[in-house]
């Protein structure tokens, strides 16, 4: 795990990335903010009162002094703030509403980033995925092409690293869906350094099983192919002949992956869900994220059971996605 974080690190040397937490008060998001600010990678940009959050700092013993921290009541660029998400709500927004909603820490925070002023948002220690998630869309919104966000794993145990998809956002993604979810996430399994290797997953390989389900993964590799010719990317499998070399040399000889898919998208969320944790609690494996793709700047949630040091690895991560 620490080579993982070493290699995004490195990667992030240099470059000022600035990350908001709107959560200013949580002891978590103060304790990892320090540990940001002592390591002088990433600048914090902590949302709330700026005499409450020192105070609270003080009373834990951690130091954020480095951090930025910004009041909304006090903002000096707050009505260009408004005027910017009036324009960006098109009309689904007054400026009074939107005066009352920026005051929001969340919706707040994520209008810096839509404007320039950070480069990522990390949020969910105090508050549901769902505000967190919700100001993304509808500020921040989904790249060109894509339609929806989706949640992948980075799963690690010593050297082997895999990405698991989608494990957080979609309950029954349709093929688009799929091709899309497919794309992003070899885009975010060659920021960790694994040179992707997609496996399009079923509980079928190459039509040994037919139904509207096994038909959704074969269309979905048709779509991701003719978007991505170049990507090593291929389906439907089920998972010991995408995994496993000599399984596939028996169910799907003419592949151009060989059992050494190391990015796996799962058919449905329930599918994707269940894996990741067998994964995580049969076989060792350290599951890191969710990290949220395909939006055009990062955004990511935190469980509200997260760690300080959850909340320290996820500011890294979403800085990284920034690049």
């Amino acid at each position: 795990m620490s080579n993982l974080f070493d290699t995004l690190r490195s990667k992030l040397s240099g470059t000022s990335k600035k990350i908001v937490l709107p959560e200013g008060l949580d002891e978590r998001i103060l304790t990892a903010a320090s540990k940001l600010v002592q390591e002088g990678i990433i600048t914090p940009v902590l949302i709330g009162n700026k005499d409450e959050i020192t105070q609270k700092a003080t009373e834990l013993g951690v130091d954020v002094s480095g951090a930025e921290i910004i009041d909304p009541h006090t903002y000096e660029a707050f009505d260009e703030m408004v005027a910017s998400f009036v324009e960006r709500r098109k009309g689904k927004a007054t400026e009074e509403k939107a005066r009352e909603m920026l005051t929001d820490e969340n919706y707040f925070g994520t209008m810096l980033v839509y404007m320039n002023k950070a480069d990522g948002l990390v949020s969910g220690a105090a508050h549901s995925t769902a505000d967190t998630v919700r100001p993304a869309l509808q500020i921040i919104k989904t790249k060109p092409g894509i339609k929806k966000t989706s949640g992948i794993f980075i799963m690690v145990r010593d050297d082997e690293k895999y990405a698991f998809a989608d494990c957080a956002i979609n309950m029954d993604p349709d093929s688009q869906d799929l091709a899309e979810i497919a794309l992003a996430s070899a885009e975010t399994a060659e920021l960790f350094d694994i040179d992707p290797r997609v496996a399009m997953l079923s509980f079928s390989t190459k039509g040994s099983a037919k139904s509207p389900d096994t038909e959704k993964v074969v269309e979905a590799v048709q779509i991701a192919k003719e978007q991505k010719p170049e990507l090593k990317l291929d389906g439907e499998f089920q998972f010991d002949a995408a995994f496993v070399p000599a399984v596939a040399e028996k169910k799907a000889p003419n592949s151009e992956l060989k059992g050494d898919a190391n990015v796996f998208v799962f058919p449905s969320l329930e599918a994707g869900n269940i894996g990741y944790k067998i994964a995580q609690r049969m076989g060792g494996f350290d599951a890191v994220g969710p990290v949220l793709q395909g939006l055009n700047a990062p955004v990511n949630d935190l469980s509200r059971g997260c760690s300080a040091e959850d909340v320290y690895k996820l500011s890294i991560i979403t800085a990284a996605q920034s690049l």
